[in-house]
């Protein structure tokens, strides 16, 4: 009777080793299902990286940097192609307004990276003169050299505030063409005149760039 007894007890001990034993292991693996998704999902995140066309126009820029020996611009002026239009058509830097033209009228990728250098070279030598920061250099590539001189009388710093005081006084002189298409749901609306975010996006685009392609010739933006 007494080896009955122990017998069930051996037996109910055994049960309640292997409840436990799988208790634990479903818990292990439990816990490692959940550290992986939550490896997936709060890891590493993934480099954003720039188009491709805007790689393969790259060396191209750099060649036209070259010529007037501001070669140290390759990776701004890629950002801001990769802004303007992600290397895509035949005005990839969107420069004919900057040559006096309408939009979209360059239709030569070569002849609008041209154009985008002078561009940006009026734009530096500008800035440099009216002792703006770099930021708004940038951003006067969008909105003109008429914002490096609101911002230099405003203490030479831009911020996407007085980015868009310039674009509401630009939008009062002419509302019917700059009324972002008549969308109100626009992010820029009612600044409809230019990219009020430009240089931010663009300074997005240049950290980018330096990540994915350290080798590039680059300087300190101070951004």
């Amino acid at each position: 009777m007494a080896s009955k007894k122990n017998k069930k007890k051996i037996q109910r001990n055994f049960n309640i080793v292997l409840v436990l034993f799988a208790f634990i292991f479903i818990s292990v693996v439990i816990q490692q299902v959940t550290q992986i998704q939550t490896h997936d999902k709060t890891g590493t995140p993934v480099q954003p990286t720039v188009n491709s066309d805007v790689e393969k126009y790259t060396p191209i820029l750099r060649q036209e940097l070259e010529k007037v020996d501001l070669e140290e611009y390759t990776v701004v002026l890629a950002a801001i192609m990769e802004q303007e239009s992600r290397g895509k058509g035949g005005d990839p830097m969107q420069s004919s307004e900057s040559a006096g033209l309408a939009p979209n009228s360059i239709n030569d990728p070569h002849q609008s990276i041209k154009q985008g250098v002078k561009h940006f070279q009026n734009t530096l030598a500008y800035g440099n003169k009216r002792q703006v920061d770099f930021q708004t250099i940038i951003q006067a590539y969008n909105m003109g050299l008429g914002y490096i001189d609101f911002v230099a009388e405003k203490g030479g710093t831009h911020s996407e505030t007085i980015a868009k005081e310039f674009s509401a006084i630009q939008v009062d002189k002419n509302p019917k063409l700059y009324n972002c298409g008549g969308d109100q749901n626009n992010f820029r609306y009612p600044y409809c005149y230019g990219d009020f975010t430009y240089t931010t996006k663009v300074t997005k685009n240049i950290n980018t760039l330096i990540a994915s392609n350290p080798d590039l010739p680059s300087f300190s933006l101070g951004l």
